[in-house]
């Protein structure tokens, strides 16, 4: 038994969730246990979606451990990333007790997730230095340790700002806080990266989950499928805190045939497409007037400071371009975090904000 069970608040250790009709493995031609209609929808022809489906559909599970190279039992299907973040919140934090620590600017889920659970939310804001947004490891471990953090959240790649984790920081913070506290990686951006996973250290860190999902790189974002790999110990408590059915019927088939070998080399080559876009608008975007500063980013994303960020986000708006408003996170009052999309869409995103200029 792993150390990181000790980790999961008490009650929950040895909690047995809901079992549902699909939970039972019952063979049988005629099934009658789960009180579905005996005919189809008339919109759905085929009949997939008369039956509740499994919760862990085996098929997407195996395709899923394959490409992320980890062990069935080592992964958790849910709702895109939100909902394994949900989970661990609720499985780990004894509200009032114990907190979640993240490092603002970054992904606001987390902070959403602790106080719905009552955690304390601890916040070690980035580091602003000469090479973008960085995460101040001695701060995030001294903070962990004297906060009483459960869980440490690292974005890896960090949205918005676009920095990586590296590696050997995760390492170190999963070390320190061995026994402590679980360390998550979220790499919903990784795929444009060209880095390591966090994956790679699962095996000597059983403290450690990785957070993946199929929404960014492999464009199925409504399909919300996002997976959790961590300690086998740790997923099956997650599963049996996790509701009976997570994984529609329509959203496993669309994610076995955006993960088919037919599919996964086109999605790399569009992958190696978008972190050209990056760097090529990410150059642009430098020398434009009003813009003091573009940063390097890993993520399909680039945080944009300007002179004048409110001119700039309704000059977007006028030419029917929607950017991300980043003025009310913490150090980001001037900045916007601009979505790579096509080369045609990124172009427009760089005339209008030259147009702007030159009206001025």
């Amino acid at each position: 038994m792993s150390s990181v069970r000790d980790l999961v608040r008490e009650d929950l250790r040895d909690f047995a969730g809901y079992a549902s009709a699909r939970t039972q493995r019952l063979e049988g031609d005629v099934w009658l246990n789960a009180n579905e209609a005996p005919l189809a929808n008339p919109g759905d022809a085929g009949g997939r979606c008369r039956r509740y489906p499994s919760p862990q559909p085996p098929e997407l599970q195996a395709r899923l451990a394959e490409v992320y190279g980890v062990e069935v039992e080592q992964l958790l299907i849910g709702r895109g990333s939100d909902e394994a973040i949900d989970l661990l919140v609720r499985a780990l934090c004894v509200p009032g007790r114990d907190a979640v620590l993240a490092t603002p600017p970054v992904f606001g889920m987390y902070a959403v997730s602790a106080r719905l659970q009552g955690a304390d939310f601890v916040e070690v804001p980035l580091v602003d230095g000469i090479d973008g947004f960085t995460v101040d490891v001695e701060a995030v471990r001294t903070a962990a340790l004297a906060r009483s953090a459960r869980l440490v959240f690292l974005c890896s790649p960090s949205n918005p700002t676009g920095g990586l984790v590296p590696l050997s920081d995760v390492t170190s913070l999963a070390d320190a806080l061995a026994g402590r506290a679980v360390v998550v990686v979220d790499e919903a951006y990784i795929e444009f990266a060209g880095a390591a996973s966090a994956t790679t250290l699962l095996a000597t860190h059983d403290n450690l989950v990785v957070l993946r999902t199929l929404s960014k790189a492999h464009a199925l974002a409504a399909a919300r499928i996002g997976v959790a790999i961590g300690h086998s110990d740790l997923i099956a408590v997650l599963r049996r805190c996790q509701a009976p059915y997570p994984v529609p019927t329509p959203c496993a088939d669309l994610a076995l045939a955006g993960l088919s070998p037919e599919a996964l080399p086109l999605t790399q080559a569009r992958v190696i497409e978008t972190i050209a876009e990056r760097e090529a608008l990410g150059a642009a975007l430098a020398t434009t007037p009003g813009v003091r500063q573009v940063y390097p980013s890993a993520g399909n994303y680039l945080l944009v400071r300007f002179t004048d960020a409110d001119r700039a986000f309704a000059a977007l708006l006028s030419a029917g371009i929607v950017v991300r408003d980043q003025r009310a996170a913490p150090q980001l009052g001037d900045a916007l975090r601009i979505s790579l999309g096509t080369p045609a869409q990124n172009a427009r995103v760089l005339s209008a904000l030259q147009a702007l200029e030159i009206a001025a």
